[in-house]
């Protein structure tokens, strides 16, 4: 078996598979690509995956692309207990949900908001912040009642929503407001395997 995901350090995307890697104890290869070279968009690269994005990942010459697919590979292949993906119709379905609030609500809230700080982009900073604000709230409820977001363990809604929501304050978003979240958040941290996402002095880490 050889796992290597090609990823940019400071990409959520990128780390919430290179996080799944490691809390499914899978040996793997981390490759860094540099978006200032553009080496993501080489005929070599696109012949691997078609829209020149990050993550990546090559599993013995087999490309998979999209975090959230990445996710989902690596549990339906490497994780047959289903601990991470469950096999039970309601589980599943519940997990799917998460994984789809990450491809949006979180992309487009606290993920854009970082874009702004540490990448330059272009988005209305109040609107994305608002965003933030308004899907923290409704995980804070969410997560006061249980440990984790789906069931009583980890699965991949966790792994797909740690990334971007514990940087979020590099985007200027406030995670004091929300107890639970940040007890959320430790809890994945306190995971075997755990391996953070790098961060970088923007927004509120500023200072």
């Amino acid at each position: 078996m050889t796992l290597k995901l090609y990823r940019h350090a400071l990409s959520g995307h990128a780390h919430r598979a290179e996080l799944a890697l490691s809390l499914l104890g899978l040996p793997h290869e981390l490759v860094d690509i540099d978006f200032a070279t553009r080496a993501h968009k080489t005929p070599e690269f696109l012949a691997r995956h078609p829209f020149g994005q990050l993550p990546l990942l090559d599993d013995d010459g087999h490309c998979v692309w999209d975090s959230t697919a990445i996710l989902v590979y690596l549990a339906s292949k490497y994780d047959p207990a289903g601990r991470w993906l469950p096999a039970d119709a309601a589980g599943r379905a519940a997990v799917q949900a998460w994984l789809s609030v990450a491809s949006g609500l979180i992309a487009f809230g606290p993920a854009a908001a970082r874009l702004v700080t540490v990448f330059g982009a272009r988005f209305d900073a109040d609107e994305v912040i608002n965003r933030a604000h308004t899907l923290f709230k409704v995980m804070e409820g969410e997560l006061a009642r249980r440990s984790f977001l789906v069931g009583g363990h980890a699965t991949l809604a966790d792994i797909a929503g740690y990334s971007y929501i514990v940087n979020a304050p590099e985007g200027n978003v406030d995670l004091a407001p929300y107890p639970a979240l940040r007890a959320w958040l430790a809890r994945i941290e306190a995971l075997p395997g755990f391996v953070p996402f790098k961060t970088t002095p923007a927004g509120l880490r500023a200072a």
